[in-house]
């Protein structure tokens, strides 16, 4: 998950000027296999303003500082071109600030702590093996729609407590929203806002039922827990636990979608590190996460609002503005990485990469995306026999921001079985929690 996902509703963007060639070049969906070219000049070009309240910053050294400066703000209705928002809303707490976002994280962060995650691996082992292993009988599999959306989303259920049977809904919904979550570089079309109000609207009623049921009679659920938990006197009200569910159910499956679906494509299009891949799939693939998570982010970019006057590089910055911070490009900033644009899963970066953002805000759910997708590419570099994507398999999401293949089918040879020993199945394990 990603501290740019959750916040959506129907809204109305001001008026502003025509988009500078090089941003709506940018934004032209018939850019959308490849990014980076245009990333590359608003690196080079960065700090700049292109137009009066955005400043655009893409060097790697400047959006890490700039995620660590307490001069940003996450409060994105400071910017001088928020925009109106309609429709239900709820608290996010990533775009608010400390202290108020420090006592909000350290309330949920619990449920994400390390040896919590890691007890989750033989669960999401067993998905996953049992996702991958579907393909058998086709000999095909569409990456995105067989494991990529069902893994991740199938462990935020579980986690939250939400029933078996409502993930599709649920999928839905948080598919709608993510469409909504590019950034402010121009006026989005009315029937998207509209949609992705509706669907959040769908989110607030369901999660509410939900926060209503467990206060009553609690489980052993994150939801549960969201509405028990306390410290120092702190809790969290019912408008907390139902933007905190929303916010973990889309941003806590949406970027680990793109991220499954990005490394496999990386895999197959670079065989010669699939083959290291498979040549020691457990040590090897969590480096393979952190490569993708620099080569192609799942998430493109994000955004912090001046809180003063003040300048970054050459570029003034004035209270208000919004800063458009482009990690896709930081991430390939050839002045921190070798050969930037290649895919190499034994790179050792002279600093890390920004997927994740940084700072206060750095993803809560790292730890968990990071276990997901590295089990899941040990799975299928392990049980699939010659992968290959099929000529008509690839296309990418709509998306600006959250980046990732709409549709990744290949076709393979055969599936080696894959059960883990004790494990039980996702469709019986989803039988147990609808009981």
């Amino acid at each position: 998950m990603s501290g740019t996902a959750g916040e959506t509703a129907e809204r109305v963007p001001p008026d502003r000027p025509a988009l500078p060639e090089e941003i709506a070049e940018l934004t032209d969906p018939g850019h959308r296999e490849d990014p980076y070219p245009f990333l590359d000049r608003l690196r080079e070009r960065s700090p700049y303003r292109p137009f009066d309240g955005l400043v655009v910053v893409g060097r790697h050294a400047q959006v890490s500082a700039l995620l660590r400066d307490p001069a940003m703000s996450s409060a994105r209705d400071r910017a001088t071109l928020a925009p109106t928002p309609r429709g239900p809303r709820t608290r996010n707490f990533l775009h608010l600030d400390p202290p108020e976002h420090t006592r909000y994280r350290r309330l949920v962060a619990g449920a994400f702590a390390r040896r919590q995650v890691a007890g989750l691996e033989p669960r999401i082992r067993g998905i996953a093996a049992d996702l991958i292993g579907t393909a058998a009988e086709a000999g095909t599999l569409d990456v995105v729609e067989g494991l990529a959306y069902p893994l991740p989303l199938q462990v935020i259920c579980e986690l939250l407590g939400v029933p078996f049977e409502d993930r599709q809904l649920l999928q839905d919904w948080s598919g709608i929203l993510s469409e909504a979550l590019d950034p402010p570089l121009g006026a989005a079309p009315q029937g998207m806002t509209t949609e992705a109000a509706r669907a959040r609207a769908g989110f607030v009623t369901y999660f509410r039922k939900l926060i209503e049921e467990r206060r009553a009679a609690p489980r052993d659920d994150l939801i549960s827990h969201l509405v028990q938990v306390e410290e120092h006197g702190e809790r969290l009200d019912d408008h907390d636990v139902l933007a905190t569910c929303v916010l973990l159910l889309n941003a806590g499956h949406e970027t680990t979608v793109n991220l499954i679906g990005n490394a496999v494509l990386a895999l197959l299009r670079h065989p010669e590190q699939f083959a290291r891949l498979r040549a020691a799939p457990g040590r090897t693939a969590p480096a393979v996460v952190e490569e993708v998570l620099r080569y192609d982010a799942p998430v493109q970019m994000t955004t912090r609002v001046a809180r003063e006057e003040g300048a970054v590089g050459g570029a003034a910055l004035h209270s208000g503005d919004t800063v458009l911070l482009l990690l896709g490009a930081a991430n390939r900033d050839p002045e921190v990485y070798p050969d930037p644009g290649g895919f190499d899963i034994g790179r050792s970066p002279a600093a890390p990469h920004l997927s994740f953002a940084a700072g206060p805000h750095f993803c809560l759910g790292a730890g968990l995306a990071r276990l997901e997708v590295a089990v899941a590419l040990e799975l299928f570099a392990t049980l699939l026999v010659r992968p290959r994507l099929r000529p008509d398999g690839l296309a990418y999401r709509p998306n600006l921001n959250l980046r990732g293949p709409a549709r990744l089918r290949i076709d393979m040879d055969d599936v080696r079985p894959g059960r883990v020993p004790g494990a039980r199945s996702a469709a019986a394990e989803g039988r147990s929690h609808d009981s």
